[in-house]
């Protein structure tokens, strides 16, 4: 393994790829209904003549020359693997019109690395596009014959977003050699940003013309020249963060050819060995502001001898005199998904009919990649700091708690659990649904609006379990035309459930309902929730203390829904905001509430009877709700100290 990034940088990253998977006891009766892949499925290597999306619970092998052919999309999904056998006949090429997909997130970016981990292992990722470049049109590249080049500089070859590119730069030939990522003549239409190049034998990342741009780069350790650029590349690179500690590398910077004048913004290069900082060869310029070097020999180098003003930094030339030693102007802490990603394993299926008791592990990254159901008679035990990732699969993705079952969520404040989906987006996923055995207006044994699930009876004192420091992110898909999932569904929980420290986020129906049931709920963040952020129904009547919620997404319904009989629910310390106006507040039929220190900000309405029901049903600190009344009194709960709410994937 190469030299690794010194103690002053190892507290952001970690280089080493650990794929061991953590087993689950008792997990016999989940993902049963998931086939294994079988080796070609999971091999690259030839070429792909139609779309193909990636399953991210596949640990892909890059086994030779894996071709995007003109015509066909690969897509990637967030917390995909792809690990190369070591070969300079290993890569990934997209040709002229051919489109790749890479849909990393921050908290799970698509990973491309060597099973052998050294650097020149494989040949990287290798992009042609149909732009503008001093080649001509249909230039061969020295990568396989592929072809490049044209007359459109608006042509888009997909997108990339969080992408790790580890161990890449393998020979081709004795005076080239592969990048991490290489970009030929790739068009501006085409979307770059988030990306990790590292531990490569040559370039980081490579423009061969071109009108690309991209941004938040992160580039450590690539051997040659982190950012490379000819044939008139003349697009922009944006918030890079370059680090070099071998001694062997070339430059942070090397531009060669004709000067399309790119653009360079928010640079910083930081080496622990001296060498070369930006080296311009022939008449190679470009237009440079937020430069920052700091630990280099030489500050700008004009092997060719071209002019000083080729190279613009801050509106003035370049003076290779300077040393442009400055505060770094991009914060390494940008790129700390960097080190999750990289130590990340693999995921783990999460699906089917849970029967006997099961404890998962923190240490494991599941994938919610169907339903979980937890059967009656059985216990799911989530311990603290557990995450489970939701395929976006939207309404066949969802966990649920049967009547007579029981689920444990066991996070902590300072290690919540986290459930949410691969790209965070609202509706994304179903949610957590609980059923118990309490009393509802639907009866005993109703039938759910989800997956036939049943739910009611007559003992209010129930037990489903024990819900602690729980972060869920969007969830509320659509099951049908006029109904959704919610974040937390709790269908007649009883009262002897207990449920507190929730944070649900950016979902696509409400945050929390309630059919029914004897449930109380402690200190609830709701953040963004479309629909309504709290809403009940079927008689409920609990206790919820401690809520806060935020709206500053025009397209909500309430802060508070209720409908149906008024079982008289009790709300202790309600503070809800809104930037983006609204309705509090609203109550249909003859439903109501007791609410004790209401806080309401910036909404158009704050109490709404929308079926015409009695104020003397909604009791706001001992009186009767005013329509119009000042609901800015109350003193705001305090959220400082909630510290598991900011919890992610």
């Amino acid at each position: 393994m190469k030299k690794m990034m010194n103690t002053k940088y190892l507290w952001i990253f970690t280089l080493g790829l650990s794929m061991a998977v953590s087993s689950c006891s008792n997990d016999d009766d989940l993902g049963g209904e998931t086939e294994p892949p079988t080796e070609e499925d999971s091999n690259l290597t030839g070429n792909l003549t139609e779309d193909r999306e990636l399953d991210p619970l596949v640990e892909y092998k890059i086994t030779g020359s894996f071709i995007v052919k003109d015509g066909a999309t690969l897509t990637i999904p967030a917390g995909t693997r792809l690990v190369s056998e070591t070969g300079t006949d290993k890569y990934i090429a997209v040709e002229q019109g051919g489109d790749i997909i890479i849909d990393g997130t921050a908290s799970n970016p698509v990973v491309m690395t060597s099973a052998n981990e050294q650097g020149g292992d494989w040949g990287g990722l290798v992009i042609c596009g149909e732009a503008t470049t001093t080649a001509g049109v249909d230039a061969e590249a020295e990568v396989g014959g592929l072809i490049y080049g044209g007359t459109d500089d608006n042509d888009d070859s997909g997108s990339i977003n969080y992408l790790i590119i580890n161990y890449a730069g393998a020979i081709i030939q004795a005076e080239s050699q592969y990048n991490g990522l290489t970009l030929y003549a790739v068009g501006d239409e085409t979307q770059i940003s988030n990306v990790a190049v590292l531990n490569g034998e040559d370039d980081g990342i490579e423009f061969f013309g071109g009108t690309v741009n991209a941004s938040n780069i992160y580039l450590e350790n690539n051997q040659d020249d982190s950012v490379d650029w000819t044939e008139g590349w003349n697009g922009s690179i944006t918030n890079t963060y370059v680090v070099l500690n071998r001694d062997d590398f070339s430059t942070a910077i090397e531009a060669d050819g004709a000067n399309g004048n790119p653009t360079i913004t928010d640079f910083t290069a930081i080496s622990e060995t001296g060498g070369i900082a930006l080296q311009f060869k022939k008449e190679s310029g470009a237009t440079i502001t937020g430069l920052s070097l700091q630990g280099f020999d030489t500050s700008f180098d004009y092997v060719d001898e071209g002019a000083f003003s080729n190279v613009q930094v801050e509106g003035e030339d370049s003076n290779p005199a300077l040393s442009y030693v400055a505060e770094a102007t991009v914060d390494v802490a940008d790129f700390s998904w960097v080190q999750s990603g990289l130590e990340a394993k693999a995921y783990v299926a999460l699906s089917g009919d849970l029967t006997e008791d099961m404890t998962l592990d923190a240490d494991t990254r599941y994938l919610l990649n169907d339903v979980l159901t937890v059967k009656s008679g059985s216990t799911l035990t989530i311990p603290e700091g557990t995450k489970i990732t939701a395929v976006d699969g939207g309404a066949s993705i969802y966990i649920a708690v049967e009547k007579g079952a029981m689920i444990n969520v066991n996070g902590t404040e300072d290690n919540p659990v986290v459930m949410g989906s691969l790209n965070g987006n609202r509706g994304d996923w179903g949610g957590l649904v609980v059923c118990g055995e309490a009393t509802t207006t639907a009866g005993v044994d109703a039938e759910a609006e989800v997956g036939g699930l049943i739910y009611g009876g007559t003992t209010d004192d129930d037990d489903s379990g024990d819900i602690t420091n729980l972060v869920i992110i969007g969830a509320g898909a659509q099951i049908q035309t006029d109904s959704q999932f919610n974040g937390l569904t709790l269908y007649a929980v009883g009262s002897e459930t207990l449920v507190e420290n929730i944070a649900i986020i950016n979902g696509d129906d409400d945050g929390v309902e309630f059919f029914g049931g004897t449930v109380s709920v402690n200190n609830i963040y709701l953040d963004n929730n479309q629909d309504d952020s709290v809403d009940w129904t079927e008689g409920w009547n609990g206790t919820v203390t401690n809520t806060y919620i935020v709206h500053t997404n025009e397209d909500f319904s309430t802060a508070f829904e209720a409908d149906g009989v008024n079982n008289n629910p009790m709300f202790v310390n309600v503070t809800a905001v809104s930037t983006v106006g609204g309705t509090a507040l609203q109550f249909k039929q003859q439903s109501g509430a007791t609410i004790t220190n209401l806080y309401l900000e910036g909404y158009d309405t704050n109490i709404d009877m929308v079926d015409g029901g009695a104020l003397t049903n909604v009791l706001i600190d001992g009186a009767a709700a005013v329509v119009t009344g000042d609901y800015t009194t109350g003193t705001k709960v305090d959220i400082s100290t909630w510290t598991w709410i900011d919890a992610r994937l």
